[in-house]
């Protein structure tokens, strides 16, 4: 009789998911168009039309959400003069972990005269979930980007809080090769106390990030111009040639109602499953 041993850290790893999508697109015949997808584990692309100038890239994870352990990349290639939006089908869910982070990797890569609009849907995190997120954006001289993400803790609407838990979110911009744009978040431990603190959000327990680039003074005007019709709170500045927009609210309702406003400043309109 041959005895096989499997250990509990073993058994954990193998249940734990994996996600990839390695999307790249090209401009041909007076659109843009698919040029290489690859997908892996529980990631899935689709493309709702192919017939605009625009592309417009859906993924979809058909796990329907993340939990300690799992690990997503998604690696996005814009051709020169190429036009895509990509987004998400739904929010993504982080729910509870035992103890490992989920990990969501994130490599935008955007050739001269491309355009990038990258707009999932928000990130919620249930209590003691743990994620950590890296966002690596390479602009050619040239490109264009204008990208959104928005982290909810817990879901007020359903009674739910998070307590506890963990976030990790690096983000790096580099334009011709030069390093832009560094930003880095990280809340541990008792996040509910530490977002009630005035100097953090005042109680508010849903944030969003919008990055531009290239950005400005006309960027800043746009937004600060809606200013009596926000729900939430809403700042934004310009530098290095580039624009960043920082939202926070109440809920998650307030805050996509804010981001909406801040899109269609710019000159952008959200997914249509956004509105859904």
């Amino acid at each position: 009789m041959v005895l096989i041993t499997t250990h509990s850290s073993d058994i954990f790893a193998a249940n734990r998911a994996t996600g990839t999508i390695a999307l790249s697109v090209a401009a041909r015949d007076g659109g843009t168009h698919r040029q290489s997808v690859h997908e892996a584990g529980s990631l899935r692309v689709r493309f709702p039309n192919v017939t605009s100038e625009t592309l417009e890239a859906v993924i979809v994870n058909t796990g329907g959400g993340m939990t300690g352990g799992d690990r997503f990349s998604i690696d996005i290639a814009v051709g020169e003069g190429a036009h895509l939006i990509a987004g998400t089908t739904a929010a993504e869910k982080i729910y509870r972990s035992t103890g490992p982070d989920a990990t969501m990797d994130v490599a935008l890569k955007v050739a001269a005269g491309g355009h990038l609009a990258w707009l999932p849907q928000e990130s919620i995190l249930f209590d003691r979930a743990r994620l950590s997120r890296g966002i690596d954006i390479d602009l050619a001289e040239g490109a264009s980007l204008i990208m959104a993400e928005a982290v909810v803790f817990g879901r007020a609407a359903m009674g739910e809080v998070m307590t506890e838990g963990f976030l990790a979110d690096r983000w790096r911009l580099r334009r011709g090769g030069r390093l832009v744009y560094a930003d880095a978040l990280r809340l541990d431990g008792a996040i509910a106390d530490k977002l009630a603190r005035r100097a953090v959000t005042n109680g508010g327990i849903a944030l969003a990030t919008v990055l531009i680039a290239p950005g400005g003074e006309a960027q800043l005007s746009a937004v600060r111009a809606l200013e009596e019709q926000f729900v939430g709170e809403v700042g934004i500045s310009a530098w290095n040639g580039i624009a960043v927009a920082r939202l926070c609210a109440e809920d998650g309702a307030r805050l996509r109602h804010d981001l909406i406003a801040v899109l269609a400043a710019l000159g952008t309109s959200v997914p249509r499953l956004w509105l859904q």
